[in-house]
Order: structure tokens, then sequence, then C-alpha cells
């Protein structure tokens, strides 16, 4: 008899080989795998207790704490939809997204408490539950997290409840191209169809300790909150990214695995105590997110020793759908080329399906490392589509193959690089930041005549969204007024960090804005200008 492909199940398997071995390192607390369950079963009765049922919706806006780790769990193994909310949003944003996505509940830390005051009155839940940070003012109407699963006695089992692995597991919000957020939603079985890949091309073994470094609201983290827990590895969770702090934390807890977006890696590197930091031998970092510079691989590899594996993938497909496979013949290379190899996306993972390049005209491209194309991908990983917008779904997959955006080259190994991005995607520390977006903002200021927002290169964040803006006759600003105009109306990690002021924008005859042409002089020499 077939059983249902759940991640969910892993967390069984753990509990029941692993009792005592330590799942949860969270600053000074510690749980052990059946502590960890005891605690996330306590969660799902509570939710049932206070009206949860399978198919609702749980909203949650949490840093990498063990609350967030248990929230996946808890939550999910009642049969109901997590919504993981990316923290950094506005205020505007987390309203349409908590109404948008109709939760019923939102669990939320307090150190995030006044974007969710502002918008209190205007949301549609029934219940909030907040978890308690030592000084941290709030002033929310909710349950304390502590307080609700203590309602529960230890040892309550789960709620018991049939789950298809088709239906929804989480509602993950992304920004895309538009100003308005898309729900993605993604199943049982993709989650644990990528998480599969996770512990398969990432080498994760039950040895493993695992920094949570990557957002666990960035795509599940990526399928590490459910590949480190069916490995029977120990998560260590990470509240801030404090490039000291997790150098410290590579010594005191023998970290051997982490993920995150190149620019955590430049900011681990260019720490002052990077060069004094004993990094366990042969500690694994994937990263994805943004491109990697070779440079920053090479000095990564140099300064830390960290053994870069650079993965590629969106929220809609799970995410992962390309890994940069490393080959023996590759060791003979010098340095230099081995950072250039590992800075491209790759080839398919084992279990996410296929994954090509294709021309406008739906053939695939040749496989010179020349022919341009978009890449697409089709499979289990792929979403199911976005939450109640049949419209976009029908733009995003066509044919049954999901069209990323990504504009790519193959090459005769059939490795796949990224060479440019369509729709002008910026994507700034690993986050989704759209031009368009920026631009309609821009576009609302009364001394702005015309705007345009380009991605630059930027040795921090990778990449950083810069505004190139017409002014009315006789109008007078400042680069500062810009940006602070752009941070009141927009979250600010998305607002531009660089302003230029300019006559006229470059045009075809027809009016089309020519953005290359912007990029010439922060991409010279690059498939960026393109």
């Amino acid at each position: 008899m077939l059983t249902t492909l759940t991640p969910l199940d892993w967390k069984r398997r753990a509990v029941k080989y692993y009792p005592d071995k330590i799942a949860v390192i969270d600053e000074g607390k510690q749980f052990t795998y059946k502590e960890f369950g005891e605690r996330t079963d306590q969660l799902s009765a509570a939710l049932k207790e206070a009206g949860i049922r399978q198919g609702d919706h749980v909203a949650v806006m949490l840093p990498n704490t063990h609350y967030m780790l248990e929230s996946f769990y808890g939550i999910c193994q009642l049969g109901a939809v997590m919504v993981p909310l990316n923290y950094r949003l506005s205020a505007e944003d987390l309203e349409y997204i908590i109404n948008h996505s109709d939760a019923k509940m939102l669990i939320v830390d307090e150190e995030f408490s006044r974007p969710i005051e502002e918008i209190e009155g205007q949301l549609s839940l029934e219940q909030m539950i907040t978890v308690s940070v030592p000084g941290q003012e709030n002033n929310l109407e909710g349950v304390d997290y502590e307080a609700f699963i203590q309602k529960v006695p230890k040892g309550t089992l789960p709620p018991q409840v049939e789950i298809e692995e088709n239906q929804l597991l989480t509602l993950n919000y992304t920004s895309g191209t538009t100003s308005k957020p898309k729900g993605v939603m993604l199943n049982h079985r993709g989650n644990y169809l990528n998480a599969s890949n996770f512990m398969y091309h990432l080498n994760v073994r039950h040895e493993d300790v695992y920094l949570h470094t990557l957002p666990m609201f960035h795509a599940n983290g990526w399928g590490g909150v459910w590949a480190i827990t069916a490995a029977g590895g120990t998560h260590v969770c990470l509240r801030k990214v404090d490039p000291a702090h997790i150098l410290a934390l590579f010594e005191r807890e023998n970290i051997t695995l982490l993920c995150g977006a190149p620019t955590v890696i430049n900011m681990l590197v260019n720490d002052p105590k990077a060069k004094d930091t004993d990094v366990k031998a042969g500690m694994r970092m994937a990263t994805a997110g943004a491109p990697p510079a070779a440079a920053l691989i090479h000095k990564a590899q140099d300064i830390l020793d960290l053994d870069i594996i650079h993965v590629y993938g969106l929220t809609e497909t799970s995410p992962f759908i390309l890994y940069c496979e490393w080959k023996n013949e590759f060791d003979a290379k010098s340095a230099d080329e081995q950072a250039a190899i590992k800075a491209r996306q790759g080839i398919e993972l084992a279990f996410n399906g296929e994954t090509k390049v294709v021309r406008p005209d739906g053939e695939d491209v040749a496989w010179d490392g020349e022919d341009l194309g978009e890449i697409i991908t089709r499979g289990n990983v792929v979403m199911d589509g976005y939450y109640k917008d049949p419209k976009k779904t029908e733009e995003a997959i066509q044919n049954g193959w999901y069209y990323t955006g990504d504009l790519a080259v193959t090459y005769p190994d059939g490795f796949i690089e990224i060479r440019d991005r369509a729709k002008d995607m910026i994507i700034s520390g690993g986050e989704n930041v759209s031009s368009t977006e920026i631009e309609g903002v821009l576009f609302t200021h009364p001394d702005v005549r015309e705007a345009a927002v380009i991605a630059v290169p930027d040795e921090k964040w990778g990449e950083v969204p810069k505004a190139l803006i017409v002014l009315e006759p006789n109008a007078s600003l400042s680069e500062g007024d810009i940006i602070q105009y752009c941070r009141s109306r927009m979250a600010h990690f998305k607002a531009p960090k660089v302003v230029e002021f300019i006559d006229a924008l470059p045009k075809t005859a027809t009016g089309k804005l020519q953005k290359f042409r912007l990029r010439e002089k922060h991409w010279y020499g690059t498939r960026k200008v393109n």
C-alpha cells in the first residue's frame, strides 16, 4: 500500500531513532528530538483546541528560532497550511498577505510587533499568538506562545489527520515582478522531493550540525527545515545574521553545513575575525539567491576553507532545480577556473524533474555557452499555482512548463549559467526586488517626470537597485530625498541605494526604454549589459 510523501514523516522517524540526540540549539536552550517532538505535538493539539482545522491557514512571522521550526511541524501535521511571512516587509505588504492568504491565526515574534500594531484593526484574523522577547515592548492583543502550548500536557499525541500528498503544506508569498505579492502554493509531495534533493546534493549526514543562517520563511529554508530532521542532524538557530556571531558559532557548535545568499558569504569573509576562525574541516555552504561572483567563491575557499555549493531555484519550484555538480576532473584546474565553474547554476538535481533553456520559439538552445534563452522547468517540485490568481498562474505555467524569467546559456557539458534576468528583476542579498515596483513609487513623486531602476553591482549585497531620474523642470531633489521618499513607502530593503539625476532616458524610436544602455557603465564587458 502506498503511503503519503510528506516531509512531516521525518519527524516521526527522528523521534523514533534519535530520541536523546540534540535536535535544536537556540542560544541558551536545547531540545532533544523527543522534546522537540513533544513541543510540536503540543502545538498541534493546542491549535486544534483553538479551532484550527485541516485546510485552515496559519500565518507565522518569526525569526530563525525554535518557535519557527516548531511551527512548521506543529501547524502542518494538523493538516493546516503554514503561511511564512517575510518580517522585512512593510506593514502595507503584510496587511495584504495576511488578508489575501485567508489566515485565521497569526503567530508573531514581539520584535516584529510594530508593523502588526499598525494594521491590527484591518486584519481578518480570529486569534493571535505572540512569542515573548525579553525587554521587548508589545502592545498586541495576543496569547503568549508558551502559555498557549502548555495548556496541553506533554506526551499528548498529535491529532490524527489523513494527509494527502498533493494538499497544500505551505503558502509562500513572493514579490515577483509586480507590486502585489503572489501566494505560491506548495504541497507535501513537492516539499518532500525538494528536501530529498537538499539531503542528497548537499551531502546531509546524521552527524551534521546545521546553522540556519538562511531565513526559514524563505522557501521553507530551502527545505533545510525538513532535511536536517530527516537525517537526524542538529538544527542551530540564528535570530539575526551577525557575521561575528556566526563565526563564533562555527567554533562553539562545530557547524558543518549552512546555506545563504552570496551577501552572507561576503559578510563572513570580510569580518576581521574570519582569518582566525577555526572552521571544522569539510564545512559546506550552499549559496543561491543571486549568482555569486567567482572572486567571492575563491575568497571564501581561501579564507574560511568553505566548500561552496552553488544551487539555483525559485520559491515557485520549492525551490531547487539546479546545482553545480563538482567533478573530479575540475580538481586539476586553477583556483580561478574552479571558482568560475562554481559560479554556474549547474545541472538538474536528482528528484526535481526536467530543467532546460529554450529560445522564444520553444526550441532548446545550443549547448555552446553562447545561445541565450529562458530557463524553464517541470516536475513534482513546481508549485500548484498562485493562490486565488489563475491569470498569473496561466502566465507562469505554459503547457506544463514553468517559465522562470531568467535568461541563460547552456555549456557543452550541460551546465546552465544565468546571463541576465528577464523583467529586470533585481536580487539583492538573496531577496527579490522588483524594478517596476520601485519605479511605481518614484512616479508618485510630484517632482519626478521619468524614472528607471536597474541593478548595479554591490560588494556587500551582490547587486542593489539604482534609480535614474528625470526631474520636472525647475525641480530640485537630492539623492537622500529620493531614498527617504521610497523608504517611507515600501520595505527599506527594496528602496534604491543609489540615485542619479539625468536629462533624458534612452529610448527606441517607438518610445521603449533601453535599460541595457543604462547598465553599460556598471556592467561593461558582462552579459548583464544586454
